[in-house]
């Protein structure tokens, strides 16, 4: 009996006006048929300058760069709707490209996509590394110090730059942070004709002429010393910047657990001091947001900087006194009260704002705090737990416990 062919759908019916193509370094030369069919028969195709110039053979129609600001593109792609429109996108459109941005505003069923291999498997492939054992991570017009949290020994990152300047400013960043025996491989304008790889460690870091399109590979080695961010909450307190008011480490790792991070949440930090909590929350997962709430400008501006420092320049600082400061911030999905609980109508805001099922921990060291608690808990229910930590220390030549300030939490879920 012969065997059937296969039926294959088409790529582009009538209803699909949207395609996307990813295009490589190598052109068009790189380009299934059925990419190329989708690039020929565009009306109107987008794409940056490169992308146009590699694909300019097959485009018919109108060429479109992408405007700048390039927050605008969403909006011209859109008031295409109804030609047949094609996105030029680098590698896999998905992967940190534009076809992310597009998925929010087109409809699955008007699209059809052709991806090509990402600068990710590009890069693995030069390198011989395994992707799901290596840590991808865009810095492509984001802040290098995104790159911090994962600065373990042993790790293989792959990082996206976003100029020829990007790979040393890394370098850098890893030898200022004792990672400066890291090497530092820079793979530039990967699956192209001006394909080049080199090598070098972090803190001889001499390479020049580096090609704005690159991807840096960086095996990480730490030095004695170098400022390794653990997956755990209760980071050691002396990796902060603060000036004693800081949540303490063991107190800390309590009250993250009392928050219980869920994916894609919003914590308020409100009392930030030294913004431990808000910056251990946003640890936990790249989907989480914070905002940390500190009335005094010092302590703001010490938050930012701890915030860089860990990782996470994202968290966002409100420089403030609550409850005054908390309007028109976006409804939270946790807080935390870390000083000031018992202000006039800082419990009642917080308990007004949050979110169905959202989490509030307030902690106490006072006596005045802790009364509004224990008071709030009579009448509110929820969890109310009293920690005292002591720690060895030197005590007239032998070694005694010296106790820290007890702290009263109370944990309140909304239903």
């Amino acid at each position: 009996m012969a065997r059937a062919e296969p039926v294959m759908p088409d790529p582009a019916p009538t209803r699909r006006w949207l395609s996307i193509v990813g295009i490589g370094e190598d052109g068009i030369e790189g380009l299934s048929a059925a990419a190329r069919d989708l690039v020929t028969r565009a009306d109107i195709v987008f794409g940056g300058e490169r992308h146009l110039k590699l694909a300019a053979p097959l485009i018919n129609g109108e060429r479109k760069p992408w405007p700048s600001p390039f927050s605008r593109a969403v909006e011209e792609v859109m008031a295409e709707r109804g030609r047949q429109v094609c996105v030029l996108a680098s590698g896999d459109p998905f992967f940190y490209g534009v076809g992310s941005v597009l998925a929010g505003h087109v409809a699955p069923e008007e699209t059809v996509v052709v991806p090509a291999p990402s600068a990710f498997s590009l890069a693995a492939a030069r390198m011989g590394w395994p992707l799901p054992e290596s840590v991808l991570l865009s810095l492509h017009g984001r802040a290098l110090d995104r790159i911090r949290p994962h600065l373990h020994p042993g790790a293989r990152i792959l990082a996206l730059t976003s100029d020829g300047d990007g790979p040393a400013a890394l370098a850098r960043l890893l030898a200022e942070s004792g990672f400066g025996s890291s090497q530092i491989t820079v793979l530039e304008s990967l699956g192209g004709d001006k394909e080049r790889i080199r090598a070098a460690t972090a803190v001889h870091f001499d390479l020049v002429g580096i090609a704005a399109l690159n991807t840096v590979a960086i095996e990480v080695v730490a030095a004695q010393g170098a400022r390794i961010i653990a997956y755990t909450p209760g980071l050691a307190d002396d990796l902060y910047e603060h000036d004693g008011q800081i949540t303490k480490r063991e107190v800390r790792a309590v009250t993250l657990s009392a928050l219980s991070p869920l994916r894609g949440e919003l914590l308020w930090d409100i009392g930030a001091g030294s913004g431990s909590v808000a910056i251990e929350w946003l640890l936990a997962d790249p989907s989480l947001r914070a905002i940390a709430v500190e009335a005094r400008a010092d302590r703001a501006h010490r938050i930012a900087r701890n915030a860089a420092a860990f990782g996470v320049p994202g968290l966002e600082v409100i420089e403030g006194a609550a409850p005054d400061a908390l309007q028109n911030l976006p409804q939270p999905n946790a807080i935390f009260i870390g000083g000031g609980a018992s202000a006039p109508g800082m419990l009642d805001t917080a308990i007004e704002a949050l979110k169905p099922c959202g989490r509030l921990v307030a902690n106490a060291v006072t006596l005045e705090t802790e009364a509004v608690l224990m008071a709030r808990h009579a009448d509110l229910g929820g969890a109310l737990t009293r920690m005292a930590i002591a720690r060895a220390d030197s005590i007239g030549g032998k070694t005694g416990w010296r106790p820290a300030l007890p702290v009263t939490q109370w944990v309140w879920g909304k239903s």
